[in-house]
């Protein structure tokens, strides 16, 4: 694969079990930054920057944010002052020409990651308009009635998403109930820049506490499968 594969985890709620996971070899750690009633692990401002802060030169934070509104998005980067931010809202909601206004805002300060849902081909059309504004292209699953895109537990078409990937080469991480037992093969169909995994690393039943274990299991399933691709 050339460059070392990105494994990205969500979503912390504390900062003992962020930082447990660094030592476990995750590279990106993710977090919810702002209660906005929508999906589970919802952080205030001031906790997300907590974690963001504990973090240090040893891994990158993500900052997902479900908000749409680009002055709300600001504020939040600003609060919480995260290495990246995820937007996972659909695409409908926060459309190019705001994602165009939030990296001139940044001016490369902040990154941005696009959440993109993955159905039938159709979806690299989809995606041309938010790539040039994006430093990642996380690819996920949408289930109609849970909002915005991802954490739903669910796969989607991984053939789509490595013609998506070559397309994109170095932009993709690819997410969508991806855990220890399906990562590897993930990875050799899809050949992303990084994997990313949420709830399939949580506590059986508990949707918002880490699972250690399977999280650790996650990380050496990737790297192992990434380092038999380097060969």
């Amino acid at each position: 694969m050339g460059t070392r594969l990105i494994v990205q985890v969500y979503a912390f709620t504390d900062r003992q079990t962020a930082l447990a996971a660094l030592e476990a070899g995750v590279d990106h750690i993710g977090f919810v930054a702002g209660q906005y009633g929508q999906v589970h692990g919802e952080l205030s401002f001031e906790r997300a920057r907590l974690i963001a802060q504990s973090l240090g030169a040893r891994g990158r934070s993500i900052a997902l944010t479900m908000a749409t509104d680009v002055e709300e998005i600001l504020r939040m980067a600003h609060a919480v002052q995260p290495d990246f931010v995820h937007l996972s809202t659909d695409l409908d909601a926060v459309d190019p020409h705001a994602l165009r206004r939030l990296r001139d805002e940044w001016q490369g300060e902040i990154g941005l990651i696009k959440a993109i849902p993955v159905g039938g081909p159709e979806s690299l059309e989809l995606i041309e308009p938010f790539a040039e504004w994006s430093d990642y292209l996380l690819l996920d699953t949408k289930v109609e009635g849970l909002p915005g895109v991802g954490a739903t537990g669910r796969t989607h078409d991984w053939s789509v998403s490595r013609l998506i990937a070559a397309r994109y080469p170095g932009k993709v991480l690819l997410a969508g109930g991806l855990g220890p037992d399906n990562v590897a093969e993930a990875i050799r169909t899809v050949l992303p820049a990084g994997v990313d995994s949420n709830t399939s690393t949580n506590v059986q039943g508990d949707p918002v506490t880490k699972d250690l274990g399977r999280i650790r299991a996650f990380v050496q399933a990737a790297r192992r499968t990434a380092g038999e691709l380097d060969r």
